[in-house]
């Protein structure tokens, strides 16, 4: 499996910033490549989130974790659709943390790449994987940051 951990410092409180990222199904309201997020279940373990980016391609992620007293939830991709990222599988986790006068939010995920055979062609591969995780996380906590201090959000 392949690694991707971004992290970012936020001018605002972490009840502010988990009130924002904390909503699993909202996460259309602060990521600037996700078009539209329908859900169901909730925050509860097991609640289900769909995705439509922005690219045309739509993410199944199923919530395996939350937990409201850490800040923190863990969830996974159901489905691949490596038109919206080019992985097979992915697990992820987005922390709110204090940092100083506000917050840091860390995310992190593991995944596969697009192709697990032993010759992905090169769209699908290792590379592609992380450079398309790590844009996404990275766009992510940049709209996050912006919709948070005030700033130009989605």
């Amino acid at each position: 499996p392949q690694k991707v951990d971004q992290s970012i410092a936020i001018a605002a409180k972490p009840d502010a910033v988990w009130a924002v990222v904390g909503d699993f199904a909202g996460v259309s309201n602060w990521h600037p490549d996700v078009a539209k997020s329908v859900g169901t279940g909730g925050n509860a373990s097991g609640g289900r989130r769909t995705l439509t980016l922005k690219n045309g391609g739509t993410l199944d992620e199923g919530l395996d974790e939350w937990d409201a007293a850490k800040r923190s939830y863990s969830y996974r991709l159901g489905d691949a659709d490596l038109k919206a990222l080019p992985v097979s599988s992915y697990s992820a986790t987005i922390t709110v943390s204090p940092d100083g006068e506000g917050s840091k939010v860390e995310w992190l995920g593991r995944f596969y790449r697009g192709d697990t055979g032993n010759e992905p062609p090169d769209e699908l591969s290792d590379a592609a994987g992380k450079d398309a995780m790590n844009l996404y996380f990275s766009n992510g906590l940049k709209g996050l940051k912006a919709r948070l201090e005030g700033k130009t959000a989605r």
